[in-house]
């Protein structure tokens, strides 16, 4: 008797739990949020050892076959289960498209639809947040509005509107309960890490790149933050010749709806399908001297550079969109990682040694082989080691492979390595910026390119003359600027 009422106890102490659990909100999302992620890693594991087990008896030839089908028929499973739940599961099935060059034709396609064909809210879901952000209807609130929208992403979707100026506008619509989902997805980082492993990725070390992801998601529940973001790339990019960021709107923009200049222009699925080769060059360069310019000239770079974040222009601009994932160096940073990059490029493998212990990349006594550290290390920053370097797809997928394999030949220098979180957002920019250089099959001098952004060198092509002389307008009008600010400040009262 006494066993039984231990036992009835302990299963009503459960159930009162698990009442409780559901009767909070978060808890509740995060509950059903998390049953659907278990649910698809399920499917893809009972699939994979289905699919292991005909490996086994095929032949060589069918083996690829049915690795192919897997790999398609886990993209498409994910789109199915992920498009649906936006916030950051959304976000990270974005980021298996978007670096993954390895997968299939099909599967990359069915995961890009992630990107930028999210299933949009209601037309009056998204009317009642403007209405409750900006205080009005968006009728009145605007000259005109487009009800249904244009794009539907992970956090929110775009409408078009014009002001009552003329200015045609983008509003970007916070989804109602997006901050619960997230938070929800955040705070279960086991989850998001077992959707990685349900692709089977070599034992590919997602952490790092998670919990970094999980950090910026928070930010881009702030309309506010990306809106202070995109100030500060409009203003910086203010006029150049090949590089624009539309401003933003302040006065239509809150925490859960941001208001920018319209932009016309073609998406990168039109541009890459119909533009000619030279368009392509030249568009590949614009987005590495974007990323470049940013990293080492503005301490701050977009972390979030796929393909839906483009609109290509008929001038031959870039217009850059979306800057809720944004990395600002803080104090030390870029001074530990900058002489590790000078290493690589020197392909010196003792100075790099140095520059790793030294930035606490790796422990004082790691005891490994100074090129063995530099084999791995300087995996993604191949096309710079030569003059001259045609990025392809397959080289991001041998890329991907490389570094991704951690139980291969790498694997003594990947245990020891010690990368900070905060730079993991780099090595995610460098990794999206080189997969869409691979898909544009871009080829120049990248490494005399990136010399004219970390050591001044001089321009490398006629987009880097452009380039350099914005950038020396540019410093001249503020010099002359503040020269007239300190006269003013300093010439005596005339009163």
């Amino acid at each position: 008797m006494k066993v039984r009422t231990t036992v009835g106890a302990l299963a009503l102490a459960g159930s009162a739990a698990a009442g409780a659990a559901l009767a909070d909100p978060l808890r509740r999302t995060r509950l059903r949020r998390s049953m659907r992620v278990w649910g698809l890693s399920a499917r893809r594991g009972a699939d994979w050892a289905v699919h292991r087990a005909r490996r086994t008896v095929a032949s060589e030839e069918e083996r690829t076959a049915l690795d192919e089908r897997f790999m398609i028929r886990s993209a498409e499973d994910a789109v199915r289960e992920l498009g649906q739940m936006k916030g950051a599961m959304m976000k990270v099935g974005q980021l298996l498209g978007f670096i993954l060059e390895g997968l299939p034709e099909e599967a990359q396609r069915a995961l890009a639809t992630l990107q930028a064909d999210a299933p949009p809210m209601a037309p009056e879901l998204a009317a009642e947040v403007v209405r409750t952000e900006l205080g009005d209807d968006a009728q009145r609130l605007f000259r005109s509005w487009e009800p249904h929208p244009i794009a539907a992403a992970s956090v929110g979707q775009v409408h078009r509107a014009v002001l009552h100026d003329g200015r045609p506008v983008a509003v970007k619509v916070q989804y109602p309960g997006v901050d619960r989902a997230i938070q929800a997805d955040l705070s279960n980082a086991e989850v998001m890490y077992r959707l990685f492993s349900a692709f089977a990725l070599k034992g590919l070390e997602v952490r790092a790149l998670v919990d970094e992801l999980r950090r910026r998601m928070g930010d881009e529940l702030d309309y506010h933050i990306e809106a202070e973001h995109q100030t500060a790339f409009a203003e910086a990019y203010r006029d150049h010749p090949f590089i624009w960021v539309p401003a933003v709107v302040p006065e239509r923009s809150t925490q859960r709806v941001l208001t920018t200049e319209w932009v016309d222009g073609r998406s990168w699925a039109d541009f890459v399908e119909s533009a000619d080769r030279p368009a392509r060059q030249r568009a590949g360069e614009i987005l590495f001297r974007f990323a470049q310019g940013s990293i080492h000239r503005l301490g701050m770079f977009n972390g979030d550079p796929h393909p839906g974040n483009y609109r290509f222009l008929s001038d031959g601009r870039i217009a850059f969109l979306d800057f809720g994932l944004v990395k600002r160096w803080t104090p030390g940073e870029w001074e530990a990682l900058s002489p590790c990059l000078d290493a690589i490029l020197a392909c010196d493998a003792e100075r790099l040694i140095k520059a790793m212990v030294g930035g606490g990349f790796l422990p004082p006594r790691h005891g490994l082989d100074p090129q063995a550290v530099f084999d791995y290390v300087s995996i993604p920053y191949r096309p710079y080691l030569s003059d001259h370097f045609l990025f392809t797809r397959e080289f991001m997928a041998d890329t991907v492979q490389r570094i991704a394999d951690v139980r291969g030949p790498h694997v003594d220098v990947v245990e020891r390595l010690n990368l900070p979180a905060s730079f993991v957002i780099l090595d995610r920019v460098v990794w999206g910026v080189s997969a869409l250089l691979g898909k544009l099959e871009a080829e120049g001098p990248w490494r005399a390119i990136l010399a004219e952004y970390r050591e001044d060198a001089a321009p490398a092509t006629g987009l880097g003359a452009e380039d350099r002389a914005w950038w020396t307008a540019r410093a001249k009008d503020g010099a002359e600027t503040s020269a007239r600010h300190r006269r003013s400040s300093s010439a005596p009262d005339a009163g």
